[in-house]
């Protein structure tokens, strides 16, 4: 920082892999920027989506730092903070949308209000709603203690529990407040002269309630200021219940109690955070498994308990059924059919479950397959088997759909749910979003225009009005035609209607919105990846290793086939080992080109471009098109590895 400043603010984005929502808020706070002089840097982390592309190619103006490896988020911001001279500070989340006058409402209060060294806004999330920790306590030994054990939840406007996110405090007024979010934190730039930076003992969390509670000793305040807002759409670091969450944000409680605290205090204060971190840790273990296995479970022993069934039947009808048969044949088979519903991604969360029958078809597939193998003692019944996979598979469609019916009112097993979208936009760019929505959302009811020349003197009454009346189930808003103080006040007036919100920035092929950045939904793209979901990773490695072996036994017979034989064989136990795939589509970014190498390009219609082959592959992928691009273009197997 230097003592003669040339920008009245400098904002530090600290990114890791979420270039869209990067995107989005850069646009914002060029949009924010018209009145001031300000300087921007992005810090990007080591990100492998293409990220500090995105900043080169459309955000010339911004000041990238691109660091080899993920430093943390205190180190990153400081990297940012050496290099600005701007007369205040901004730490700003990439995953946040500001309003047109954020920057002004801010500064021009903190220009009257000298003993002001830190300043908050309101923040809502990406369905409009509140969110709590736009203002905090400090988090003493009590205050921590009722967190932890749930009582700030249970009491959130109770003065005595409900101090860490301060309750009972107006969430509209102004108010001083000890501890500011790091998602967006102005600093005066003489304040972090006296205080100092970011504490990079910090990795991740806690460094922002350290440097509020240094501002504080350095004899100025920090204010809740909710005369402007932004939406924070938070991320995977903000899942409170992931085991990563605790250990990692309750450690850092530890750093700053033994930063701060008397040594006797700060003992206290650690023993009982290290109580919590494994009590927490404890029940999140706990809560994940059962989470994880209760589905699995359950099939299994319906299952079993119908092939039980079955077998007592086919005694019943003096048909003889060995006891072995039901004491280790049918729980393989169930194991079978379990198995094959978790590669297919049933267990998943938000699945969809209407797919059972694919699951069970390929476990059922796999049990005969095994059958013919087996000694003929063992070959009693295939009809036993058919029974059986029936019974699976009205079981799981029974058993979700008796769970969907009572938690949600309804049946719908798992499958998108038709949507009713209105777009806010004047026509050229409802008709580009409307284009766009086709392209990435499959069960679309009806897409409404709602021209905003048209909502005029009442726009939130409205807009009411006209969701009403059209029964829509989500707002798009056209960034082009929308300022950003527009959106966020749409989307805060409509908060209580429960409604879905999406973001279309100009001249993108995505729509972002939700509550988190990791929800699904949470955006649509063009160019989503089907391949990063975890059942077609499982089902493409299941492939990969089938696939391999079968060559591998049939190598003898057609190593002649190939130009270079060694590489073949290299090939195969190189996608053994988990090196390398198949088939796949290697990105364009040289960053990026951290995942395995695949040896086959998509290759599923001799009529359409490589472009367009590899775009319907990534989107909607399915173990055919590895099957049909390995048969199309057998002979080159032997090719290297790219």
């Amino acid at each position: 920082m230097n003592a003669q400043y040339r920008f009245d603010l400098s904002v530090v984005i600290v990114n890791y892999n979420v270039v869209n929502f990067l995107e989005q808020c850069l646009n914002s706070v060029v949009a924010a920027s018209q009145n001031l002089q300000i300087e921007v840097f992005v810090v990007d982390n080591n990100s492998v989506d293409g990220s500090a592309a995105l900043v080169r190619d459309k955000f010339p103006t911004v000041k990238l730092i691109s660091n080899t490896e993920n430093v943390g988020f205190s180190i990153a911001n400081n990297q940012a903070i050496h290099q600005s001279n701007g007369r205040y500070v901004l730490l700003l989340n990439p995953d946040t949308v500001v309003e047109q006058d954020t920057f002004d409402k801010c500064i021009a209060y903190m220009d009257v209000h000298p003993t002001a060294g830190g300043m908050g806004v309101r923040m809502i999330d990406g369905k409009g709603r509140f969110l709590p920790e736009s203002k905090r306590g400090l988090p003493t030994p009590a205050v921590s203690f009722y967190k932890i054990f749930g009582l700030s939840r249970l009491f959130p406007k109770n003065k005595k529990f409900g101090t860490y996110h301060l309750g009972f405090l107006d969430e509209h007024q102004i108010h001083e407040v000890d501890v500011l979010s790091g998602a967006f934190m102005l600093m005066r730039s003489e304040t972090l002269k006296k205080v100092g930076l970011l504490d990079e003992a910090f990795f991740m969390y806690g460094e922002d309630i350290d440097l509020s509670y240094r501002i504080q000793l350095g004899g100025y305040q920090n204010i809740y200021f909710p005369e402007t807002k932004i939406i924070h759409y938070k991320g995977e670091s903000t899942k409170k219940g992931s085991l990563n969450y605790v250990f990692v944000f309750y450690n850092a409680m530890v750093i700053f109690a033994k930063k701060h605290f008397s040594a006797r205090y700060a003992s206290i204060f650690s023993f009982a955070i290290h109580l919590a971190i494994y009590l927490r840790a404890s029940v999140s273990i706990i809560k994940r498994m059962m989470t994880r296995l209760s589905w699995p479970l359950i099939d299994s022993f319906i299952s079993y308990s119908l092939l039980y069934w079955l077998a007592q039947q086919w005694q019943q009808y003096q048909i003889q059924f060995p006891d072995w048969a039901y004491q280790w044949l049918s729980p393989a088979y169930v194991t079978t059919w379990v198995f094959w519903t978790w590669i297919f991604g049933l267990y998943d969360r938000g699945t969809r479950a209407h797919q059972i029958w694919k699951s069970t078809f390929f476990g059922t597939i796999a049990i005969l397959v095994a059958y013919a193998l087996f000694p003929k003692e063992w070959q009693f019944s295939r009809l036993f088997i058919l029974l059986g996979s029936i019974g699976f598979l009205l079981s799981f469609y029974l058993t979700r759909s008796l769970k969907e019916l009572l938690t949600k009112g309804r049946i719908n097993l798992g499958k998108l749910p038709k949507k009713r979208f209105g777009i806010l936009a004047v026509e050229t760019e409802y008709e580009r979003i409307s284009d766009l929505l086709n392209l990435t959302y499959p069960e679309i009811d009806a897409i409404h225009q709602i021209d905003v020349r048209a909502l005029r003197h009442n726009p939130s009454n409205q807009l009411e009005e006209i969701i009403r009346v059209h029964q829509l189930n989500e707002l798009i808003f056209s960034a082009k035609d929308i300022g950003a103080s527009q959106i966020i006040q749409y989307m805060a007036d409509t908060a209580n209607l429960d409604l879905e919100y999406k973001i279309a920035q100009p001249n993108t092929s995505y729509l972002i919105g939700s509550t988190t950045i990791d929800q699904a939904g949470s955006y649509y793209n063009i160019h989503f990846d089907a391949l990063q979901l975890a059942a077609n990773k499982r089902i493409k490695r299941l492939f990969d290793i089938g696939l391999a072996l079968t060559l591998l036994c049939f190598t003898p017979l057609i190593f002649w086939y190939f130009r270079k034989p060694k590489q073949y064989l290299k090939n195969l136990i190189q996608i053994l080992l988990g090196r390398c795939s198949f088939v796949g589509v290697q990105p364009q970014n040289e960053t990026a080109r951290k995942g395995k190498r695949v040896i086959l390009h998509p290759y599923l219609n001799q009529q359409q471009p490589i472009e367009l082959q590899a775009f319907i592959y990534t989107k909607s992928y399915t173990p055919t098109y590895d099957l049909t691009s390995v048969w199309l273009q057998l002979r080159q197997l032997d090719n290297e590895p790219h």
